[in-house]
Protein backbone atom coordinates (compact mmCIF):
# COMPACT_ATOMS: atom_id res chain seq x y z
CA UNK A 1 0.00 0.00 0.00
CA UNK A 2 1.15 3.18 -0.63
CA UNK A 3 1.30 5.67 2.11
CA UNK A 4 -0.01 9.52 1.09
CA UNK A 5 0.04 10.86 4.34
CA UNK A 6 2.78 13.81 4.35
CA UNK A 7 4.25 15.50 7.49
CA UNK A 8 6.57 18.45 6.60
CA UNK A 9 8.50 19.53 3.30
CA UNK A 10 12.10 18.47 3.30
CA UNK A 11 14.49 20.74 1.89
CA UNK A 12 14.59 19.72 -1.68
CA UNK A 13 10.49 19.82 -1.79
CA UNK A 14 10.39 23.72 -0.39
CA UNK A 15 12.79 24.74 -3.02
CA UNK A 16 11.05 22.97 -5.75
CA UNK A 17 7.42 24.56 -4.44
CA UNK A 18 9.25 27.70 -4.58
CA UNK A 19 11.09 27.32 -8.07
CA UNK A 20 7.71 27.29 -9.71
CA UNK A 21 6.34 30.06 -7.57
CA UNK A 22 8.79 32.18 -9.20
CA UNK A 23 9.14 30.90 -12.35
CA UNK A 24 5.00 29.69 -13.08
CA UNK A 25 4.48 32.95 -15.07
CA UNK A 26 7.65 33.49 -17.01
CA UNK A 27 7.57 29.38 -18.28
CA UNK A 28 6.32 29.21 -21.12
CA UNK A 29 3.15 28.24 -23.02
CA UNK A 30 -0.50 29.57 -21.44
CA UNK A 31 -3.79 28.46 -21.45
CA UNK A 32 -4.41 24.55 -21.73
CA UNK A 33 -0.32 24.65 -21.20
CA UNK A 34 -0.43 26.55 -18.20
CA UNK A 35 -3.47 24.34 -17.01
CA UNK A 36 -1.54 21.31 -17.60
CA UNK A 37 1.47 22.78 -15.11
CA UNK A 38 -0.81 23.22 -12.52
CA UNK A 39 -2.43 20.11 -12.30
CA UNK A 40 0.78 18.37 -12.41
CA UNK A 41 2.02 20.86 -9.97
CA UNK A 42 -0.88 20.00 -7.91
CA UNK A 43 0.06 16.24 -7.98
CA UNK A 44 3.71 16.58 -6.61
CA UNK A 45 2.27 18.89 -3.32
CA UNK A 46 0.32 16.50 -2.76
CA UNK A 47 2.66 13.43 -2.71
CA UNK A 48 5.92 14.75 -2.50
CA UNK A 49 8.92 13.32 -3.70
CA UNK A 50 8.65 10.10 -4.03
CA UNK A 51 9.78 7.70 -1.37
CA UNK A 52 10.66 3.59 -0.36
CA UNK A 53 6.69 3.83 1.09
CA UNK A 54 5.95 3.91 -3.11
CA UNK A 55 6.13 0.63 -3.92
CA UNK A 56 7.73 1.47 -7.65
CA UNK A 57 10.67 3.60 -5.54
CA UNK A 58 11.31 1.43 -2.93
CA UNK A 59 14.85 1.11 -3.91
CA UNK A 60 15.22 4.43 -4.75
CA UNK A 61 14.03 7.24 -1.98
CA UNK A 62 14.35 9.97 -3.75
CA UNK A 63 13.02 12.41 -0.69
CA UNK A 64 15.90 10.86 1.19
CA UNK A 65 18.52 11.16 -1.94
CA UNK A 66 17.66 14.46 -3.05
CA UNK A 67 18.82 16.85 0.01
CA UNK A 68 18.03 19.95 -1.81
CA UNK A 69 17.11 21.53 -5.60
CA UNK A 70 20.37 23.20 -7.41
CA UNK A 71 18.60 26.74 -8.51
CA UNK A 72 16.82 26.63 -11.78
CA UNK A 73 19.27 26.77 -15.22
CA UNK A 74 19.36 30.28 -16.82
CA UNK A 75 20.36 30.97 -20.21
CA UNK A 76 23.20 29.75 -20.87
CA UNK A 77 26.53 32.12 -22.11
CA UNK A 78 28.99 31.85 -24.62
CA UNK A 79 31.32 29.97 -22.03
CA UNK A 80 28.45 26.92 -21.52
CA UNK A 81 27.80 27.08 -25.02
CA UNK A 82 31.55 26.24 -26.02
CA UNK A 83 31.84 23.87 -23.69
CA UNK A 84 28.41 21.92 -24.74
CA UNK A 85 30.98 21.26 -27.99
CA UNK A 86 32.34 18.94 -26.42
CA UNK A 87 29.50 16.79 -24.91
CA UNK A 88 28.20 13.65 -26.89
CA UNK A 89 31.54 12.41 -27.78
CA UNK A 90 30.90 8.64 -27.06
CA UNK A 91 29.20 8.76 -30.51
CA UNK A 92 31.75 10.80 -32.62
CA UNK A 93 33.01 8.73 -35.12
CA UNK A 94 29.53 8.06 -36.44
CA UNK A 95 27.57 10.03 -38.84
CA UNK A 96 24.56 12.18 -37.10
CA UNK A 97 22.58 14.91 -37.50
CA UNK A 98 23.48 16.31 -34.22
CA UNK A 99 20.97 18.24 -32.16
CA UNK A 100 22.18 20.21 -29.13
CA UNK A 101 20.64 21.78 -25.78
CA UNK A 102 22.78 23.39 -23.49
CA UNK A 103 21.32 23.68 -19.53
CA UNK A 104 18.01 22.94 -21.08
CA UNK A 105 18.00 24.77 -23.42
CA UNK A 106 17.91 24.89 -27.24
CA UNK A 107 21.32 26.03 -29.14
CA UNK A 108 20.28 26.06 -32.72
CA UNK A 109 23.75 27.69 -33.55
CA UNK A 110 25.61 24.22 -32.12
CA UNK A 111 22.93 21.66 -34.08
CA UNK A 112 22.50 20.48 -37.97
CA UNK A 113 19.08 21.94 -38.72
CA UNK A 114 19.81 21.40 -42.81
CA UNK A 115 16.30 20.56 -44.39
CA UNK A 116 15.43 17.36 -45.43
CA UNK A 117 12.10 15.72 -46.78
CA UNK A 118 9.92 14.52 -44.28
CA UNK A 119 11.63 15.41 -40.79
CA UNK A 120 10.68 18.85 -39.02
CA UNK A 121 13.10 19.50 -35.79
CA UNK A 122 12.35 22.78 -33.53
CA UNK A 123 12.16 23.79 -29.90
CA UNK A 124 9.25 23.12 -27.27
CA UNK A 125 10.39 26.27 -25.81
CA UNK A 126 9.01 28.15 -28.95
CA UNK A 127 6.36 26.09 -29.86
CA UNK A 128 4.57 25.97 -26.17
CA UNK A 129 5.24 30.33 -26.73
CA UNK A 130 3.76 30.02 -30.10
CA UNK A 131 0.45 28.08 -28.69
CA UNK A 132 1.38 24.81 -27.50
CA UNK A 133 1.65 21.18 -28.81
CA UNK A 134 -1.83 19.49 -29.09
CA UNK A 135 0.00 16.14 -29.10
CA UNK A 136 2.20 17.01 -25.40
CA UNK A 137 0.85 14.55 -22.43
CA UNK A 138 -1.00 12.31 -24.61
CA UNK A 139 2.13 9.45 -25.00
CA UNK A 140 1.18 7.45 -21.65
CA UNK A 141 -0.86 8.39 -18.95
CA UNK A 142 0.81 8.26 -15.84
CA UNK A 143 0.79 9.62 -12.06
CA UNK A 144 4.53 9.33 -11.63
CA UNK A 145 5.34 11.77 -9.44
CA UNK A 146 8.56 12.54 -11.48
CA UNK A 147 6.71 12.52 -14.37
CA UNK A 148 4.58 15.30 -12.71
CA UNK A 149 7.70 17.29 -12.07
CA UNK A 150 9.10 17.29 -15.61
CA UNK A 151 5.13 18.67 -16.57
CA UNK A 152 5.03 21.67 -14.12
CA UNK A 153 8.65 22.83 -14.88
CA UNK A 154 9.26 21.72 -18.65
CA UNK A 155 11.23 24.81 -20.16
CA UNK A 156 13.04 23.47 -23.57
CA UNK A 157 13.54 20.23 -25.73
CA UNK A 158 12.84 18.99 -29.23
CA UNK A 159 10.00 18.79 -31.08
CA UNK A 160 10.55 16.24 -33.90
CA UNK A 161 8.01 15.17 -36.52
CA UNK A 162 9.24 12.40 -38.97
CA UNK A 163 6.22 12.82 -41.59
CA UNK A 164 4.46 9.11 -42.88
CA UNK A 165 7.01 6.96 -45.11
CA UNK A 166 9.46 9.60 -44.58
CA UNK A 167 13.42 7.22 -44.17
CA UNK A 168 15.82 9.32 -41.79
CA UNK A 169 18.98 8.37 -43.42
CA UNK A 170 20.85 9.95 -40.50
CA UNK A 171 20.77 8.94 -36.80
CA UNK A 172 19.06 12.16 -34.96
CA UNK A 173 21.29 13.08 -31.63
CA UNK A 174 19.68 14.86 -29.25
CA UNK A 175 22.49 15.87 -26.98
CA UNK A 176 22.02 17.57 -23.43
CA UNK A 177 24.97 19.18 -22.02
CA UNK A 178 25.09 20.74 -18.52
CA UNK A 179 27.63 22.92 -17.90
CA UNK A 180 27.15 24.18 -14.06
CA UNK A 181 25.52 22.64 -10.73
CA UNK A 182 21.95 24.01 -12.06
CA UNK A 183 18.47 22.22 -12.64
CA UNK A 184 17.09 21.95 -15.89
CA UNK A 185 13.44 20.13 -16.82
CA UNK A 186 13.43 18.97 -20.32
CA UNK A 187 11.03 17.78 -22.47
CA UNK A 188 10.78 16.24 -26.01
CA UNK A 189 8.16 14.92 -27.89
CA UNK A 190 8.63 12.78 -31.07
CA UNK A 191 6.04 12.17 -32.68
CA UNK A 192 6.85 9.25 -36.06
CA UNK A 193 4.37 8.80 -39.09
CA UNK A 194 2.95 5.68 -40.43
CA UNK A 195 5.54 3.55 -42.43
CA UNK A 196 8.42 6.19 -41.48
CA UNK A 197 11.87 4.84 -40.36
CA UNK A 198 14.12 6.65 -38.12
CA UNK A 199 16.95 6.05 -35.41
CA UNK A 200 16.76 8.37 -32.31
CA UNK A 201 19.38 9.12 -29.43
CA UNK A 202 18.83 10.88 -26.64
CA UNK A 203 22.39 11.55 -24.79
CA UNK A 204 22.73 13.38 -21.51
CA UNK A 205 26.33 14.23 -21.07
CA UNK A 206 24.76 16.51 -17.66
CA UNK A 207 27.84 17.33 -15.98
CA UNK A 208 27.18 18.26 -11.85
CA UNK A 209 23.37 19.54 -13.00
CA UNK A 210 20.53 18.10 -11.40
CA UNK A 211 18.25 16.88 -14.46
CA UNK A 212 14.93 15.78 -14.89
CA UNK A 213 14.38 14.80 -18.32
CA UNK A 214 10.91 13.47 -20.33
CA UNK A 215 10.51 12.41 -23.64
CA UNK A 216 7.20 11.39 -25.03
CA UNK A 217 7.38 8.88 -28.23
CA UNK A 218 4.77 8.57 -30.43
CA UNK A 219 5.06 5.86 -33.31
CA UNK A 220 2.75 5.13 -36.21
CA UNK A 221 1.61 1.72 -37.56
CA UNK A 222 3.91 0.27 -40.11
CA UNK A 223 6.87 2.61 -38.37
CA UNK A 224 10.92 0.78 -37.57
CA UNK A 225 12.18 3.47 -34.74
CA UNK A 226 15.85 2.48 -33.07
CA UNK A 227 15.80 4.52 -29.73
CA UNK A 228 18.93 4.51 -27.30
CA UNK A 229 19.42 6.59 -24.24
CA UNK A 230 23.17 7.20 -23.24
CA UNK A 231 23.31 8.49 -19.78
CA UNK A 232 26.63 10.11 -18.31
CA UNK A 233 25.45 12.39 -15.50
CA UNK A 234 27.70 13.16 -12.25
CA UNK A 235 24.75 14.75 -11.18
CA UNK A 236 20.86 13.41 -9.90
CA UNK A 237 19.57 12.54 -13.01
CA UNK A 238 15.83 11.59 -13.92
CA UNK A 239 14.59 10.17 -16.84
CA UNK A 240 11.41 9.28 -18.40
CA UNK A 241 10.33 7.54 -21.80
CA UNK A 242 6.87 7.66 -22.43
CA UNK A 243 6.01 5.60 -25.21
CA UNK A 244 2.94 4.68 -27.09
CA UNK A 245 3.53 1.99 -30.07
CA UNK A 246 1.18 1.73 -33.65
CA UNK A 247 0.14 -1.80 -34.98
CA UNK A 248 2.83 -3.49 -37.31
CA UNK A 249 6.06 -1.47 -35.96
CA UNK A 250 9.40 -2.22 -34.88
CA UNK A 251 10.66 -1.16 -32.14
CA UNK A 252 13.83 -1.34 -30.46
CA UNK A 253 15.55 0.74 -27.53
CA UNK A 254 19.00 0.63 -25.78
CA UNK A 255 19.92 2.35 -22.53
CA UNK A 256 23.32 2.82 -21.61
CA UNK A 257 24.57 4.49 -18.29
CA UNK A 258 28.24 4.72 -16.95
CA UNK A 259 30.13 7.09 -14.78
CA UNK A 260 26.56 8.42 -12.94
CA UNK A 261 26.17 8.58 -9.26
CA UNK A 262 22.63 8.68 -9.29
CA UNK A 263 20.61 7.76 -11.97
CA UNK A 264 16.62 6.87 -12.14
CA UNK A 265 15.92 5.73 -16.06
CA UNK A 266 12.16 4.77 -15.77
CA UNK A 267 10.44 3.38 -19.59
CA UNK A 268 6.73 3.35 -19.56
CA UNK A 269 5.65 1.47 -23.10
CA UNK A 270 2.28 0.98 -24.73
CA UNK A 271 1.35 -1.43 -27.40
CA UNK A 272 -0.98 0.29 -28.46
CA UNK A 273 -1.82 -2.10 -32.14
CA UNK A 274 -1.42 -5.93 -32.75
CA UNK A 275 1.52 -7.15 -34.32
CA UNK A 276 4.13 -5.23 -33.16
CA UNK A 277 7.48 -6.48 -32.02
CA UNK A 278 9.92 -4.87 -29.80
CA UNK A 279 13.72 -5.54 -28.10
CA UNK A 280 14.05 -3.33 -24.86
CA UNK A 281 17.25 -3.93 -23.58
CA UNK A 282 20.37 -1.62 -21.86
CA UNK A 283 23.50 -2.09 -20.07
CA UNK A 284 24.68 -0.31 -16.97
CA UNK A 285 28.60 0.41 -15.87
CA UNK A 286 28.48 1.29 -11.69
CA UNK A 287 31.36 1.50 -9.42
CA UNK A 288 32.48 3.38 -6.69
CA UNK A 289 29.44 4.77 -4.74
CA UNK A 290 27.12 4.87 -8.31
CA UNK A 291 23.25 4.39 -7.69
CA UNK A 292 21.33 3.62 -11.28
CA UNK A 293 17.83 2.62 -11.39
CA UNK A 294 16.28 1.06 -14.46
CA UNK A 295 12.47 0.77 -14.03
CA UNK A 296 9.82 -0.61 -16.96
CA UNK A 297 6.27 -0.73 -17.23
CA UNK A 298 5.83 -2.36 -20.65
CA UNK A 299 1.95 -2.63 -20.82
CA UNK A 300 0.78 -5.29 -24.14
CA UNK A 301 -2.66 -3.36 -24.71
CA UNK A 302 -3.10 -5.19 -28.08
CA UNK A 303 -2.76 -8.81 -29.16
CA UNK A 304 0.06 -10.92 -31.12
CA UNK A 305 3.04 -8.73 -30.33
CA UNK A 306 6.27 -9.46 -29.13
CA UNK A 307 8.91 -7.95 -26.79
CA UNK A 308 12.12 -9.27 -25.46
CA UNK A 309 13.50 -7.09 -22.63
CA UNK A 310 16.96 -7.82 -21.27
CA UNK A 311 18.72 -5.80 -19.29
CA UNK A 312 22.57 -6.74 -18.03
CA UNK A 313 24.59 -4.86 -15.03
CA UNK A 314 28.18 -4.84 -13.87
CA UNK A 315 28.95 -3.79 -10.48
CA UNK A 316 31.78 -2.83 -8.68
CA UNK A 317 32.82 -0.97 -5.45
CA UNK A 318 29.91 -0.32 -3.01
CA UNK A 319 27.77 0.59 -6.00
CA UNK A 320 23.40 -0.73 -6.46
CA UNK A 321 21.51 -1.66 -9.38
CA UNK A 322 17.97 -1.77 -9.13
CA UNK A 323 15.74 -3.02 -11.97
CA UNK A 324 12.37 -3.14 -11.64
CA UNK A 325 10.46 -4.29 -14.43
CA UNK A 326 6.32 -5.13 -15.02
CA UNK A 327 5.05 -6.33 -18.22
CA UNK A 328 1.25 -5.97 -17.76
CA UNK A 329 -0.83 -7.75 -20.32
CA UNK A 330 -4.69 -6.32 -20.87
CA UNK A 331 -7.64 -9.04 -21.04
CA UNK A 332 -7.93 -8.59 -24.88
CA UNK A 333 -4.21 -9.28 -25.64
CA UNK A 334 -4.34 -12.52 -26.52
CA UNK A 335 -1.16 -14.49 -28.14
CA UNK A 336 0.98 -11.57 -26.46
CA UNK A 337 4.46 -13.15 -26.68
CA UNK A 338 6.65 -11.53 -23.96
CA UNK A 339 9.69 -12.28 -22.28
CA UNK A 340 12.26 -10.53 -19.57
CA UNK A 341 15.03 -11.09 -18.36
CA UNK A 342 17.92 -9.22 -16.17
CA UNK A 343 20.93 -9.78 -14.85
CA UNK A 344 23.35 -8.60 -12.44
CA UNK A 345 27.26 -9.17 -12.67
CA UNK A 346 28.71 -8.32 -8.61
CA UNK A 347 32.38 -7.79 -8.79
CA UNK A 348 32.80 -6.83 -5.17
CA UNK A 349 31.13 -8.34 -2.08
CA UNK A 350 30.15 -4.93 -1.00
CA UNK A 351 27.91 -4.03 -4.29
CA UNK A 352 24.17 -4.79 -4.64
CA UNK A 353 22.03 -5.64 -6.97
CA UNK A 354 17.90 -5.36 -6.40
CA UNK A 355 16.11 -7.10 -9.10
CA UNK A 356 12.58 -7.18 -9.61
CA UNK A 357 10.59 -8.55 -12.38
CA UNK A 358 6.93 -9.07 -12.64
CA UNK A 359 4.25 -10.05 -14.98
CA UNK A 360 0.53 -8.71 -14.50
CA UNK A 361 -1.64 -11.72 -16.89
CA UNK A 362 -5.33 -10.67 -17.37
CA UNK A 363 -5.31 -12.64 -20.95
CA UNK A 364 -5.47 -16.57 -20.86
CA UNK A 365 -3.81 -17.24 -24.38
CA UNK A 366 -0.17 -16.15 -24.01
CA UNK A 367 3.71 -16.82 -23.48
CA UNK A 368 5.18 -14.95 -21.11
CA UNK A 369 8.11 -15.03 -18.69
CA UNK A 370 10.46 -13.65 -16.56
CA UNK A 371 13.80 -14.31 -14.73
CA UNK A 372 16.68 -12.43 -12.53
CA UNK A 373 20.31 -13.76 -11.89
CA UNK A 374 22.92 -12.26 -9.65
CA UNK A 375 26.04 -13.71 -9.24
CA UNK A 376 30.42 -13.06 -9.57
CA UNK A 377 32.14 -13.79 -12.36
CA UNK A 378 33.19 -17.43 -12.76
CA UNK A 379 36.76 -18.48 -11.02
CA UNK A 380 36.89 -21.41 -13.10
CA UNK A 381 36.41 -19.53 -16.22
CA UNK A 382 38.85 -16.58 -14.99
CA UNK A 383 41.62 -19.18 -13.64
CA UNK A 384 41.83 -20.73 -17.71
CA UNK A 385 42.30 -17.20 -19.28
CA UNK A 386 44.94 -17.02 -16.79
CA UNK A 387 46.38 -20.44 -17.20
CA UNK A 388 47.11 -18.99 -20.90
CA UNK A 389 49.22 -15.96 -19.57
CA UNK A 390 46.61 -13.62 -19.44
CA UNK A 391 46.91 -11.22 -16.36
CA UNK A 392 44.41 -11.35 -13.68
CA UNK A 393 42.80 -7.87 -14.77
CA UNK A 394 43.04 -8.67 -18.29
CA UNK A 395 40.86 -12.30 -17.56
CA UNK A 396 38.09 -9.86 -15.86
CA UNK A 397 37.70 -7.36 -18.21
CA UNK A 398 37.46 -10.04 -20.87
CA UNK A 399 34.95 -12.23 -18.65
CA UNK A 400 33.02 -8.59 -18.49
CA UNK A 401 32.92 -7.61 -21.68
CA UNK A 402 31.91 -10.72 -23.14
CA UNK A 403 28.68 -11.20 -20.40
CA UNK A 404 27.64 -7.23 -21.60
CA UNK A 405 28.89 -8.35 -25.36
CA UNK A 406 25.92 -10.57 -25.57
CA UNK A 407 22.97 -7.42 -25.27
CA UNK A 408 25.36 -4.90 -27.09
CA UNK A 409 25.75 -7.22 -30.33
CA UNK A 410 21.79 -7.39 -30.50
CA UNK A 411 22.21 -3.48 -31.74
CA UNK A 412 21.92 -2.93 -35.52
CA UNK A 413 23.94 -0.25 -36.05
CA UNK A 414 27.22 -0.97 -36.84
CA UNK A 415 28.29 2.23 -35.99
CA UNK A 416 26.63 2.77 -33.03
CA UNK A 417 27.02 -0.88 -31.57
CA UNK A 418 31.20 -0.48 -31.69
CA UNK A 419 30.91 3.02 -30.22
CA UNK A 420 28.93 1.87 -26.97
CA UNK A 421 31.52 -1.46 -27.06
CA UNK A 422 34.37 0.64 -27.18
CA UNK A 423 33.28 3.12 -24.73
CA UNK A 424 32.65 0.03 -22.01
CA UNK A 425 35.97 -0.96 -23.03
CA UNK A 426 37.24 2.64 -21.71
CA UNK A 427 35.37 1.95 -18.68
CA UNK A 428 37.24 -1.16 -17.61
CA UNK A 429 40.34 -0.06 -18.26
CA UNK A 430 39.68 2.78 -16.42
CA UNK A 431 38.45 0.14 -13.59
CA UNK A 432 41.65 -1.78 -14.03
CA UNK A 433 43.88 1.54 -13.99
Amino acid sequence: MNADVRTMKTPAEQALSAAYSAARDTLPGKGAVAKLREQAFERFEERGLPHRRVEEWKYTDLRALMRDMAPLAGAPDAAARAKAKEAGKILAGVEMRRIVFVDGAFAPELSDLTPEPGLAIGSLADALAKGGVPALGTAFSTDDVAVALNTALMGDGAVIDVAAHARIRRPIHLVFAGTGNSSAFVRSLVTIGEGAEVTLIEDHDSGEAQVNAALELIVGDHARVEYFKLTQAKGLHVASLLARIGADAHFNSFAYTAGSPLVRNQSFIRFDGERTHAGIRGVNLLRGKDHVDTTLLIVHAKGHCVSREQFKTVLDGESHGVFQGKIVVAQHAQKTDAKMMTRALLLSEDAEADNKPELEIFADDVVCGHGATAGALDPGLKFYLMSRGISDAEAEALLIQAFIGETVEEIAHEGIREALMNAAIHWLRARAA
